[in-house]
């Protein structure tokens, strides 16, 4: 026999480890199997009980669903209700042994005893299948009718549940609703508010699928009319007296003012006869409803929602922006939470729609800023989080200065996972917003000097290339800086050591002069002299220490040791005039101190620079021996002098980096992506949306997207007759292989002279790049005469860190990524011409006449692992498909975002017939190492039949 469930009950509590508890289930599961094999009918209901408890702790009870379903059918009603209770928690909708209730529900339906009806009511609410849905909504629809409130709000809850899952039924109810909100119970009102909430969405929907305007369908229109009447109940609701059936916290019935705020946001949004309607009682709940108890913080907030959601006043939404910031001075951390998030969405959608009003809703935010910089210091994580996405919306070009240095202290405290994210805002922040170039330049050296080793590589080359970009005097200020952070950082800021041994390198003249800079007056200084800031003049010898001290720690990596070499050979020119011999010396023995290096890197180009170094001063190497090559290409000449033309080049080499040309790289981009989409000729490129209306900054991680200013002279930068010319034919000069230049014949030794030398019994020797400082050895004659056929891979101008050149392959490999500005650059091309991508199409799959085919583009250059397929839909079947369902899924490497189709008929192509297409957006995470694939399954209707189909494509572009 067994035992009750308060024994059970009893026997678990006992328990002291979980073996024991498991136990104990499996010793009375094996018990109620028993029993109900046995068929011992009158312990059933105590058996259900008993596995509603184990399935409370979690252990299984699936053996007990037909147990369920024997006592719905028993004419008791203790043993129904505890049918009843079993079927709704241990089964499910996709549970097999559910159709066998829909008789005994049906049954049920037609009871006179009203529980036994409402507990069928409550089943059908729950778990109700389609087939169910349209097997019992005839019985459903009676008790809409019903005398009784009680089985009148279970029946909306029901009937809410069949028309979600046959959404075809939903235009037979619409006029039963309208009948029903003149209903005086509550219970009543509250069900019927949820029932039409709920037939809007499904509306929506549908309409959606079918093509049409959601906003003006037959059912949205009935509803409208409906509006005066939801208003005037949230009156009534408003000005009614306490009443002890309906009051909470001293607010009446604030359940059914939530369900009625949430109508009439479904129903004003794009509809401002509808909204002007709900105005004024909008007003009246945000004024008369008090925050002292969280059912009036909820009524608020649900206002709030639909003030933001229609077409409301300005004034409405200033109103309902306070609401928010008083939410803000809550100590109750949920409370604020939704008030950030609700801020956030408000901001967001406020600066999409451009406002000639002074009182709109992201001025009156500007109000409350000191509230959302506070929770910057909250002890939960997640109000902090909140804030600061608050405060991204909030910046704009009057508080840019003060919330950039919220953001910058508040980056001191953060977690250091959440680091680069903010380093990247902060980015854009000040790309967009930067008052002049000092500043941006002085606030990212700041953010550098405070997280430099979370800071991404693209953080470093935008700093670099905004420093390049900037005048002489912000030149000679920022390597000021950066000189003191490199001197009193520990060496853990890998970021910061990158750009700053960079800067010194490039403009390190400018440390041996003093710098003094005073600040414009700000208006939040309270009338305050700004103070000036001076640097001292600095000595050679001070400044090579502290990058070779840089190089000395332990934790310097190997890429910071790469730049600082480059760094010592740049500082060898800029100091070569200075007359301090020690620290030309100094500078000397550390370029050659890597000659014997470990890393062939390194060691490769310590050589060169020596060589190179010693070329600039007119130097010839000692005599090598005759197995060795003599680098300058002079053994015929030993006693000759070094020409003219390779002292040149190496003085062009080890001066200043020219500026970038923008217009330049993204040219390269575009060429080089589509050559990565295999396309054959030039295509114009995709036209920036920030190119036809420029903003005052721009998305930092995109500096290349919009024309730069002017950038001003560089000197040490190469003249002659490039002078006059423009940057792009000047870099053109420079970088890229001249398509006049014949292939020149090899030379007899073998050897070659990088920096252009020619001897005059030899054909004229092929030029090197003068700033590839790390290059690589030219190709050989048959690599440059095949080069002549096709085109030239051009050296990268950005190349500052010389990683090496690409060897001559049909396919040639990307640049490597470690140095700072290659990396922002690293999709260029060649000179040849702007050429932007072109569509390629993939076939899909032809089945029962219905053909897809996918045209595939890459929306962002920069980004070759984000695709763009738009399926088209062809139909050549003898009549048109209906209810056309296109389905992908995707491996896990790939994260995709499918917009829904164009129409879910597709006609019989040919004539005038509009194509159907579904847009589907994909990023292919492993790009280069698993190609992209999708599973289709499509379900389609042609005449009567409904069809089915699965398929897997492949084949698209990397």
């Amino acid at each position: 026999m067994s035992m009750k469930l308060r024994d059970l009950i009893r026997k678990v509590r006992a328990c002291k480890t979980a073996a024991e508890e498991r136990a104990v289930i499996a010793k009375e599961s094996a018990m109620i199997r028993t029993a109900i094999r046995e068929e011992q009918g009158h312990y059933r209901h105590r058996n259900v009980a008993k596995l509603l408890f184990m399935h409370m702790l979690g252990y299984p009870t699936h053996f007990g669903q037909l147990e369920c379903l024997k006592l719905i059918a028993s004419p008791h009603f203790p043993e129904k209700r505890i049918g009843y209770l079993g079927m709704m928690l241990l089964l499910s909708e996709e549970a097999d042994v559910l159709m066998l209730s829909t008789n005994a529900l049906k049954n049920d339906l037609n009871s006179q005893n009203k529980f036994v009806a409402g507990l069928a009511l409550c089943t059908i609410g729950n778990l109700a299948t389609a087939d169910m849905s349209r097997d019992l909504a005839p019985e459903v629809d009676k008790h809409l009718k019903s005398g009784n409130p009680y089985l009148r709000k279970k029946a909306n809850l029901a009937m809410a549940r069949c028309l979600t899952k046959c959404p075809d039924m939903v235009e037979d109810f619409v006029d039963r609703v309208v009948t029903l909100l003149k209903d005086k119970n509550h219970g009543v009102l509250i069900t019927v508010v949820q029932l039409m909430t709920q037939v809007l969405m499904i509306d929506y929907q549908n309409s959606i699928e079918e093509g049409e305007d959601p906003f003006q369908t037959d059912c949205r229109k009935a509803f409208l009319r409906l509006v005066p009447m939801l208003v005037k109940m949230l009156r009534n609701l408003l000005s009614s007296g306490y009443s002890p059936e309906y009051d909470i916290g001293g607010i009446s019935d604030p359940f059914l003012q939530v369900q009625l705020l949430t109508l009439l946001r479904l129903l004003g949004a794009k509809n401002e006869k509808a909204s002007e309607e709900m105005n004024d009682v909008l007003a009246q709940v945000a004024t008369n409803t008090e925050s002292a108890k969280n059912a009036g913080n909820a009524i608020l907030y649900e206002c709030v929602q639909t003030i933001m959601g229609i077409e409301s006043e300005d004034g409405l939404q200033v109103l309902a922006v306070n609401i928010l910031g008083r939410f803000l001075l809550n100590r109750d951390n949920n409370i604020r939470y939704v008030a950030l998030n609700t801020l956030s969405r408000t901001i967001e959608e406020q600066g999409q729609m451009p406002t000639d009003s002074g009182n709109s809703a992201s001025q009156a935010l500007q109000k409350h800023r000191s509230t959302v910089v506070d929770c910057l210091k909250d002890p939960d994580i997640s109000i902090r989080q909140r804030a600061l996405e608050l405060i991204y919306h909030l910046v704009n070009q009057e508080n840019v200065e003060s919330l950039t240095a919220e953001l910058l202290n508040y980056l001191v405290l953060c977690p250091r996972e959440h680091r680069a994210d903010i380093c990247t805002r902060i980015l854009r922040v000040v790309d967009r917003f930067s008052p002049d170039d000092r500043w941006r330049v002085d606030t990212l050296i700041t953010m550098l000097t405070i997280a430099g080793r979370e800071a991404s590589p693209e953080v470093q080359n935008a700093t670099v290339i905004y420093i390049s970009r900037s005048s002489e005097d912000v030149h000679a200020y920022a390597t000021h800086k950066l000189l003191k952070a490199l001197r009193d950082d520990d060496g853990s800021q890998r970021g910061l050591l990158n750009v700053g041994i960079w800067c010194i390198g490039e403009y390190g003249d400018l440390l041996l002069s003093p710098h003094s800079y005073t600040p414009s007056p700000s208006p939040n200084d309270g009338g305050t002299a700004p103070v000036s800031i001076t640097f001292m003049a600095l000595d050679p010898s001070s400044v090579v220490a502290v990058v070779e001290g840089v190089t000395k720690r332990h934790s310097c990596p190997e890429p910071v040791k790469q730049r600082a070499l480059t760094c010592f050979a740049k500082l060898s020119d800029r100091f070569a005039d200075k007359g301090d011999a020690a620290a030309l010396d100094r500078l000397q023995k550390l370029v050659k101190k890597n000659q014997g290096s470990y890393s062939l890197e390194m060691q490769l180009r310590s050589c060169e620079y020596d060589a190179l170094l010693s070329a600039s001063k007119g130097i010839r190497p000692p005599p090598k021996a005759e197995a060795q090559d003599d680098i300058f290409g002079v053994t015929e000449q030993p006693s000759g002098p070094v020409s003219e033309s390779v002292i040149s080049a190496a003085k062009e080499a080890l001066s200043r980096m020219p500026v970038a040309d923008i217009k330049l790289i993204k040219k390269r981009q575009e060429e080089e992506f589509a050559k990565s989409l295999g396309t054959g000729g030039p295509v114009a490129p995709k036209a920036s949306p920030t190119a036809a209306a420029p903003a005052p900054g721009g998305d930092l991680l995109d500096i290349f997207a919009s024309d730069p200013a002017p950038a001003p002279a560089q000197n040490g930068a190469a003249s002659g007759s490039g002078a006059d010319k423009s940057d792009l034919d000047l870099l053109s000069d420079i970088f890229a292989a001249s398509a006049s230049t014949t292939a020149p014949a090899p030379a007899p030794s073998g050897s070659y002279d990088p920096f252009g030398g020619v001897s005059q019994s030899q054909p004229a020797q092929p030029q090197s790049n003068p700033l590839d400082i790390f290059g690589a050895p030219p190709t050989s004659s048959a690599s440059v005469a095949s080069a002549s056929v096709t085109s030239a891979p051009a050296s990268n101008p950005l190349d500052i860190f010389g990683a090496p050149a690409p060897q001559a392959a049909p396919a040639p490999a990307p640049p490597a990524q470690d140095n700072m500005i290659n990396s922002v650059a690293s999709s260029g091309a060649s000179l040849n011409g702007s050429v932007g991508p072109a569509p390629v199409i993939v076939p899909g799959f032809t089945h029962n006449g219905l053909t897809i085919d996918f045209e595939c583009s890459k929306p962002d250059s920069w980004n070759k692992g984000v695709s763009l397929l738009t399926a088209r839909f062809k139909n050549s079947g003898p009549d048109a498909m209906y209810g056309v369902n296109l389905q992908c899924a995707v491996p896990k490497y790939v994260t995709m975002e499918m917009e829904p189709a164009s129409s879910t008929t597709v006609p019989v192509s040919g004539g005038n017939t509009k194509p159907v297409t579904q847009k589907i957006k994909v990023t292919n995470s492993m790009l280069g190492t698993k190609n992209l694939m999708l599973k289709l399954k499509v379900s389609f209707t042609l005449q009567g039949n409904k069809t089915e189909h699965m398929a897997t494509c492949s084949g698209f572009p990397a």
